[in-house]
Parts: structure tokens; sequence; C-alpha cells
């Protein structure tokens, strides 16, 4: 089978249209036209549905699509490889981690990195769902969760409780709660329950917010809770590694927290001697590292 025709064929599929898949080939309309039709002639099936908006595979489409994205990742895996025969770290390395870890500990922490090794490439991928190491979505992870995905490296970070957060003009003007009843007096900012989030955090969040008789203000992210509680809007429950960049937020009772949610990192056994790998563990080992002495301090 032509490997040109299975590439274009590839390419029209992920676009779903001929001229989005030629700026990407950097081939005329026509040019890709003739491959899909020249490739749909040799395996004498249809392998698209043409219609005005577009193109949707057949069934058939669909199975090739399925080899082409395999192809795909292990010519991905042999590129790394190759890559990293060299002493130098450089090239793509993607990431991915949950939408608060990504954006409130890991993207402030990224300069570092780059300080170190400013020809690496970061594709910072934060988005809830767990995407499919052993089939290259992504190079490496961090996951509020051991990953139960085979064939991984993982290891154990650190642990994050849930706690809760209160900005001092708040509390000043509203007064500091003294026990979990007078949290039904006060305005509380939680994460959404119709949200995808770590099972500690809405599991401890869920009596405080059902028994609340003020007010509720619910968001789908961590950022968002984090900029309302900053801004003097209630009593938010964040992740406690939100502390060490934001001082300007107390701690509200002290003693109540979620119970610890596990941090992994994880990336396929086959990257074991990825030095792009290493360089991204390395760093992060050494951000927690600093980030333990800090917390401390904001204690």
């Amino acid at each position: 089978m032509d490997w040109d025709k299975l590439r274009i064929f590839h390419a029209v599929a992920e676009a779903g249209s001929l001229t989005h898949a030629g700026e990407v080939l950097h081939l005329s309309q026509s040019a890709v036209s003739r491959q899909v039709s020249a490739l749909e002639e040799n395996l004498n099936v249809m392998l698209f549905h043409r219609h005005a908006r577009g193109l949707i595979l057949t069934e058939q489409g669909e199975l090739l699509l399925e080899a082409t994205r395999a192809m795909s990742n292990r010519l991905d895996t042999a590129t790394a490889h190759i890559r990293d025969s060299k002493d130098e770290v450089f090239g793509n390395l993607r990431v991915t981690t949950t939408t608060g870890f990504g954006t409130l500990w890991l993207a402030p922490r990224l300069g570092h990195l780059y300080e170190k090794y400013p020809d690496l490439k970061i594709d910072l991928m934060l988005e809830e769902r767990v995407l499919d190491l052993p089939m290259r979505e992504s190079d490496v992870a961090i996951r509020m969760k051991e990953p139960s995905q085979a064939d991984l490296i993982r290891r154990r970070l650190m642990d994050v409780d849930m706690k809760l957060y209160a900005s001092r003009d708040y509390l000043e003007k509203y007064g500091v709660p003294k026990s979990t009843k007078d949290l039904r007096e006060h305005r509380l900012i939680a994460h959404s329950p119709s949200s995808p989030q770590v099972s500690a955090g809405a599991e401890w969040m869920a009596p405080f917010l059902s028994s609340n008789r003020k007010s509720v203000l619910t968001v789908n992210s961590y950022f968002g809770i984090l900029q309302a509680a900053r801004h003097g809007l209630g009593i938010g429950a964040l992740p406690d590694y939100v502390i060490v960049d934001s001082p300007e937020l107390e701690r509200v009772l002290p003693g109540h927290s979620s119970r610890p949610i596990p941090v992994y990192l994880a990336y396929p056994e086959e990257l074991r001697h990825s030095k792009r790998v290493a360089a991204f563990r390395n760093f992060v080992l050494d951000e927690i590292k600093e980030y333990r002495i800090q917390a401390k301090k904001a204690e």
C-alpha cells in the first residue's frame, strides 16, 4: 500500500475536509482529491461520504483511520527515540494534567524548565479526561490519582488537600468562622458538583454546601474559585498548592481539610530513556522540593 496515499488519507480524515488537509500538507485540493480517489480505487471501497458540509468517514474509512493513527503514534515514538539518542534535550514534549493543577501550579513554574532547556517545546494539554499514554496521546501525565493504564512508569509526587481560604478583606468584613456550623452564614465558593473534579474534594464539600443558609457560588474551575476568593466574594474551597502563590489568602478553619489526594507523574515504559522526559521529570521533582519549603513558610 502506498505510504504517501495513506499519509494524505490520514490528513483528510483528521481535518474532515480536502481543503484543510491540503493546507496542512501544502498540496492543492485537486492533488489531495486525486490521491484519496486513487487509494479508494486501490482498495475498491469508499472511504468517505461526500456532502456539502465536508467529508464523513465510512465504516471502512474508520477502520483505516484507526490503523493510520496507530502508525502515526509509532512513528512519533520512533522519532522520539532517534532524537533522544543525542545528548541535547530538545524537541516536542506533550504533557497532560488537570486544568486546575496545570493552570495554578505547573504553568507558572515552566519558565524554570525553559531557562535550562531553551530548545524544548512543551505542548501542555489541560483537561480532566485521562489521555491514553500507551497510545501516545501524550508523553507525560500528572494526575490526581494513580494511573491504572498498563505499561506505565509512575511516581507519586506529593499529596494535595482541599482546604478553605478567604481574603483578609472578606474576613474583616464578615468575621472569621470558628466552627463548621459557622460556614452556614458565609458565602461558600466551591467547584460545581456537576463538573469533573476529584472525589475527595466533592465528598468533603457536600455537607457544607447542603447545609449552607447564606449563599453559594459554584464554578467549574479552581482558577475561577481562586479569583472569586481573592476578590472577597466568599470562602473558597481550593487545593492547598494555591496558597504558596496566593499569600493574600488566609486559611479558614485550619483543622479541617479533605482526605489526601495523591499526585502522580506517569509516562510510557518505552520513554524510560527519553532525555526530554527525564528533564521534565527532574524539573517537576525540583519544583516540588522548593514548593514544600515555601508551603511550610506559608502555614
